[in-house]
């Protein structure tokens, strides 16, 4: 699949795993997500060990293609070819672009977070990044220290960019809306996804969405 095909996928749901100390209940979490119809995931774990780390990324890694899905790897790109990821995504301080864009080739994802700065997107799509994130987009639980992200930054960059553009922060199913008539791609979900009561009802409901933006 070339790059064009690739980015042509990245609409949706991006369910973000959260921390969580029990390995085997964050694969149920996200194997509720995938049934709900998501099929992008990163994973993104500051706590747990390498070793840890490396056996939770081979369990998703085959989660995510018994169900069709594509997993990305949160700021380590070596854990990303050991387990033969989908792809990478990469914070300001956690790379460099170009190397990571020269080591994953044309078949991988590339994503770059660049906060509420349009210069680094401008930056990060020359450079081939498939997908930029802005956030937050609202208040984070996870990210309090966030700088706000307006909406009108999603349409300028949809407008202007040619990679996917990815919103990130404080989104719930109540506010996602606003994101995708600005045009986002990709509404990236931790909280109000893995802590809802019904996570594949709560990852159905943000893909009806997008398909409630194609009618």
């Amino acid at each position: 699949m070339n790059q064009p095909e690739l980015r042509a996928q990245l609409r949706g749901l991006y369910a973000i795993t959260p921390e969580c100390a029990d390995g085997a209940r964050l694969l149920a979490q996200v194997g509720a997500a995938l049934a709900g119809g998501c099929r992008l995931v990163q994973y993104r774990d500051k706590l747990s060990s390498m070793p840890e780390r490396v056996a939770r990324a081979h369990a998703l890694r085959q989660l995510t293609r018994q169900h069709g899905a594509r997993l990305l790897i949160n700021d380590d790109l070596a854990l990303c070819t050991l387990v033969d990821a989908d792809g990478v995504h990469l914070g300001r301080s956690d790379g460099d672009l170009r190397v990571a864009r020269a080591i994953l080739g044309r078949q991988r994802l590339l994503g770059a977070s660049c906060y509420a700065d349009f210069e680094t997107a401008v930056s990060a799509a020359e450079i081939g990044a498939d997908y930029v994130a802005f956030g937050a987009a609202y208040p984070s639980p996870t990210k309090p220290e966030a700088a706000p992200a307006p909406v009108d930054l999603f349409f300028r960059a949809k407008t202007t960019l040619t990679a996917n553009i990815c919103a990130i922060g404080g989104i719930t199913i109540a506010n996602a809306p606003p994101l995708i008539a600005a045009g986002t791609d990709l509404l990236a979900v931790i909280t109000d996804l893995f802590s809802a009561p019904d996570i594949t009802a709560r990852a159905a409901q943000y893909q009806a969405l997008f398909e409630e933006k194609k009618s």
